[in-house]
């Protein structure tokens, strides 16, 4: 693992995770220092700043889930709107960058939108975090109040529901009650890794009919 984090160069090898004490605007310069791109991950939360730089597997999972889910709602006539990257930020509170975000109840009102105003429009319905580094922490969207977070850790999906002020494990998403969600990932995570995504998706379009 090899990381240089300064004014002139912010470097992170992949898979690595770095956590220091930050202000605000110091968390600022990071990401302005950081550009256009999105690596490494920056994350800002009570005083403190996380770095991650992904592995290939990282992105890999992301954009497999991710398209599966699209395919889903598909599947079930949902209409929605899919973001990444993108950065969520509550000034001097929060700042995170989900692997994708999906807004399937209120993409009418995010429609056509170049900034999203985090403070008053309303969060994603649906957030996607892979985590394979332990960086992720699905409490990092409670300041945001985001519905129905999924979170995929040691090959595992975890569909987590906000209720009142605290996140809780759930067994099905509201946004697909009658489908078995473990076994389609495993399924499109098998298919993928034996052959590649395109597969996957075409064996997954295949089964739903």
């Amino acid at each position: 693992m090899f990381a240089v984090v300064s004014t002139e160069k912010l470097y992170l090898s992949a898979g690595t995770v770095m956590r220091a004490p930050a202000t605000w605007q110091e968390y600022q310069t990071l990401r302005q220092h950081r550009g256009e791109g999105s690596i490494p991950r920056i994350k800002y939360r009570s005083g403190e700043v996380l770095l991650m730089s992904p592995l290939p597997k990282h992105g890999r999972d992301a954009s497999l889930i991710a398209d599966i889910i699209k395919v889903l709602l598909d599947h079930t006539e949902q209409e929605y709107d899919a973001f990444t990257p993108v950065t969520m930020e509550l000034p001097e509170e929060s700042g995170i960058e989900p692997d994708y975000c999906f807004y399937i109840d209120h993409w009418e009102v995010v429609s056509g939108k170049e900034r999203i105003d985090w403070r008053n429009d309303p969060p994603p319905d649906l957030v996607l975090e892979i985590d394979v580094t332990s960086y992720s922490d699905i409490n990092d969207y409670l300041p945001y109040r985001v519905p129905e977070v999924w979170l995929f850790r040691k090959s595992q999906l975890l569909v987590y529901k906000l209720q009142g002020n605290e996140y809780h494990l759930q067994s099905q998403s509201r946004y697909f009650p009658q489908i078995d969600l473990p076994a389609v990932i495993a399924q499109g995570l098998q298919v993928a890794y034996d052959r590649n995504t395109s597969a996957a998706i075409r064996d997954l379009k295949q089964r739903l009919g």
